[in-house]
């Protein structure tokens, strides 16, 4: 399985996260930024673009040999799907619709959810406001691997096995780490997302239900675009949680490389990020970024030093009183 080593570890640390005093700051000093905040018109269009293009490919694969399903699975469906998942990352912030329409926005993300084939977005936006609140947050950040994940998977062979199966981790962590009762947002995600399934199941056959399913899960494992899940808050630099990607793979997955501007100013639609980044150039340039998402896989995979226990961990209040 390959050679051991590496950390024994998460990087645990006493400190808060540096987002919220950077935002203030910024803030302070740019308050035109604030312009920025709120709601994209732009999102809901390419949104359902997006949707309806995977509708016809629904229909344009269900002849098709089941290994040109695969293919086109990986090579284009699934890449819209995880750039769906983005989107419905954007949206969890209510910059479709603005924070006055939040219902609207959760609808919405139920719409960018139909090709991916599985009910994600409710789910998604329970935790990821923990990300945001509590990053590094034992017990309460599920986007941080578990201590058996950190533990097992700390060889270049299962390290790729773990890249894999990342869409597993993803949808199982939460049970394990932060269980919550389940909502009514997620029940009706959940009939919605059937419903829809069952639809083109019945117009079209299996085949285009693999191809969305298939499709979502190839695209979140290894696969270029998926590189972003381990640049954003893997520990490549020691002391360094947040780090930003500025290359041309931002183009279709609504920048969410400008990932540190992201959480310092999570209520700026993806599309505006970049004027962030120039308008308050001087505290980006100067942090650790990266240039590809693809060597950031490679890195991972076959660099000691990174693994699942390549993340900054803290202690929170309310973890404590849990």
């Amino acid at each position: 399985m390959g050679k051991t080593g590496g950390r024994g570890d998460f990087e645990w640390v006493y400190t808060d996260q540096p987002h919220t005093s950077r935002r203030k700051e910024i803030l302070a000093k740019y308050p035109e930024i604030k312009s920025l905040m709120g709601p994209d018109p732009q999102l809901k269009w390419v949104v359902s673009c997006m949707v309806l293009t995977q509708l016809l490919a629904c229909y344009l694969v269900h002849n098709l040999s089941w290994k040109w399903v695969f293919f086109w699975a990986y090579a284009f469906g699934g890449c819209i799907n995880h750039s769906l998942t983005l989107a419905i990352h954007d949206i969890s912030h209510n910059v479709a619709f603005g924070n006055k329409l939040a219902k609207w926005n959760r609808w919405f993300a139920m719409w960018a959810n139909l090709p991916i084939g599985v009910p994600y977005s409710a789910s998604f936006k329970k935790y990821h406001t923990d990300h945001h609140r509590y990053l590094g947050g034992d017990q309460l950040d599920v986007d941080i691997p578990t201590e058996l994940e950190g533990w097992f998977f700390c060889t270049p062979a299962r390290k790729v096995l773990w890249l894999f199966l990342q869409p597993l981790f993803y949808a199982l962590r939460p049970l394990v780490v932060n269980p919550k009762p389940v909502g009514q947002l997620e029940i009706q995600n959940t009939v919605v997302q059937l419903a829809a399934d069952a639809v083109i199941f019945y117009f079209w056959g299996l085949k285009p239900i693999v191809y969305l399913i298939a499709g979502s899960i190839l695209c979140m494992g290894l696969h270029p675009i998926s590189g972003h899940f381990i640049a954003e808050h893997y520990m490549f630099l020691k002391g360094h949680e947040t780090y930003s990607y500025y290359g041309p793979l931002n183009w279709i997955t609504f920048n969410v490389g400008y990932h540190m501007e992201h959480h310092d100013f999570p209520s700026i639609p993806g599309s505006k990020l970049p004027q962030v980044k120039q308008i308050a150039a001087e505290y980006y340039d100067c942090l650790p970024q990266h240039t590809s998402w693809t060597r950031v896989l490679w890195d991972f995979v076959f660099d000691d030093s990174i693994g699942p226990y390549a993340r900054i961990k803290r202690e929170c209040k309310l973890s404590k009183q849990e």
